[in-house]
């Protein structure tokens, strides 16, 4: 079983660049990297890549799905062809991680969880409700706005999520998350080298 990497956002050109594709560009980002080449899975609805890391191997996953649907473009991905069985599941999404942005942080900051809830976020969501289990890693990339201080100003009310949500990065922060991208695969590639454990030890 080869690890996954999923990368969650929207397609489409009026996304790119917005705040809600930052797990998307975080593996893009990181394909580039590894002189990956993106090919367009019919099955997945969706763009993967193949990478080695060492003499293991991992497949990078780009839904073409919208976001709330992500998990019909992974499950078939971690689970191809069998009969639903919960263990088969468990055990393949021990390899699984999931890059998506999160408002609970703010901009320019990571951080590696497991086994926790969506936190609303409809991504992450879809693709626990498509798994029946939230028992996978996934790296949170901070979004919300802070104050001169550095402290959280995460936004309230549904008008004020949708307009940071899908605003798009200045240049400047463009260049924050450029940097924080090299963070991003160095706990890609110790999550496949050390494990878990590690990676969060490391990154977190």
């Amino acid at each position: 079983m080869t690890y996954i990497f999923v990368g969650l956002g929207n397609p489409g050109e009026e996304y790119v660049g917005t705040r809600h594709n930052t797990g998307r560009m975080m593996i893009e980002f990181f394909a580039k990297e590894m002189k990956a080449e993106w090919k367009y899975d019919k099955k997945l609805n969706g763009q993967t890549a193949k990478v080695k890391i060492g003499k293991t191997s991992a497949t990078l996953l780009l839904p073409d799905t919208f976001m709330n649907n992500s998990g019909k473009s992974v499950k078939p991905l971690l689970v191809p062809g069998v009969t639903w069985d919960k263990k088969k599941v468990e055990k393949a999404a021990e390899k699984l991680v999931v890059v998506y942005d999160d408002l609970d942080l703010p901009f320019g900051s990571s951080k590696i969880s497991f086994n926790k809830s969506s936190g609303g976020h409809k991504g992450l969501e879809s693709i626990i409700k498509a798994l029946k289990t939230e028992k996978f890693a996934r790296i949170r990339i901070g979004i919300s706005p802070t104050s001169p201080t550095g402290k959280l100003r995460k936004p309230q009310g549904e008008e004020k999520v949708m307009k940071v949500i899908l605003g798009k990065f200045k240049p400047e922060e463009m260049l924050v998350l450029k940097k924080l991208s090299k963070k991003v695969s160095v706990a890609l590639t110790t999550f496949v080298e050390s494990g878990l454990g590690s990676a969060m030890t490391e990154f977190n």
